[in-house]
This record gives structure tokens, sequence and C-alpha cells, in this order.
């Protein structure tokens, strides 16, 4: 049997009116539906690999590294963005600049702040 028409009878018997005859002369030519000894095994190793794990793993860090340089980089600049504007509207960069605060506003923090 030739393989044009080995496939014409593959293809007729999954028809689902097929007749059962089609079955029967596929098992005398020799064409089988079962999967060799050991396929599934062999199936599910190549998936679930040791190199494939490490392989996402890896991945995944070097995706996570990259959104953490984006993300502290954009920090890291309005941090220096909030310092550049503390200094020119105080004039100096102290610490009362950096909280906020005026000279006449100390005696008030400490006090809420020690509760005294």
């Amino acid at each position: 049997m030739k393989r044009s028409e080995i496939k014409d009878l593959i293809i007729r018997s999954l028809e689902p009116d097929a007749p059962e005859d089609l079955a029967k002369s596929l098992d005398e030519e020799g064409v089988s539906f079962d999967f060799s000894k050991g396929f599934t095994g062999r199936v599910l190793d190549a998936v679930y690999t040791p190199v494939m794990a490490v392989k996402r793993e890896a991945e995944f860090l070097r995706n996570l590294n990259y959104a953490f340089y984006r993300i502290a980089l954009t920090g890291v600049a309005a941090i220096v963005l909030l310092l550049l504007s503390l200094f020119i509207m105080e004039g100096s960069l102290s610490l009362n600049a950096f909280l906020g605060i005026n000279d006449t506003y100390d005696e008030s923090i400490v006090c809420l702040l020690t509760g005294k």
C-alpha cells in the first residue's frame, strides 16, 4: 500500500461515521495508533528537565534586575530633584530645610515628638 493510501485510510478512520473495516485494513498494513513503550516518560522528561528550570530562573532574575534598575534610577533622579528644589527654596541644604521646617517651628516640633 502506498503512503497516500495509508494517509487516506487514517484520515477516513478519524471521521465519526467511519466503518470498522478501515481500522482492520490499517492493522493489516502494520499501521498502529499506539505510541512506543516509554513515550510518555520521555516527553515528560523533556518538558520538565532541570535545565529548563534553570533557564527560567535565570530569565526571571534578569527581568527582575532590569525592572529594579529602571525603578532605582528613577527613584534616585526623584531624590536628586527633591534635594535641588529644597536647596533652591531654602538657600541651604540643612536638616531643617530637608524636613521643610523653619527655625521658628523647632520648639513646637520637639514638643510634639517628646510629649513635653
